[in-house]
């Protein structure tokens, strides 16, 4: 019983650390475009979005991007600028 109480715990905090420490400033709920208008926006640039919800401020998005590589990405709920966890880079531009 030990051994999976100790498993679930481990699970939990790794599921917790995931994510990187990654937030986006507040934003009044009037100036937060919706959801699904990001989701449009990605679509159209290729994306297929499987969940986007919300995550410490940002809207995270759960899909495949535009080169069809499996994605968790966040976004900032007033421009849909991208916002990338601490310590994780942008990738470089394909050539």
């Amino acid at each position: 019983m030990k051994l999976i109480a100790t498993l679930a715990l481990t699970l939990a905090a790794s599921a917790a650390f995931a994510h990187g420490n990654v937030s986006c400033p507040a934003v009044p709920k009037e100036e937060k475009k919706p959801q699904m208008e990001l989701q449009k926006k990605l679509e159209g640039e290729g994306w297929k979005v499987r969940k986007v919800q919300n995550y410490n401020g940002c809207y995270e998005v759960y899909g495949f991007d535009g080169s069809g590589k499996k994605a968790e990405a966040f976004f900032d709920p007033k421009t849909f600028e991208r916002v990338y966890p601490e310590g994780e880079q942008p990738a470089a531009p394909a050539k």
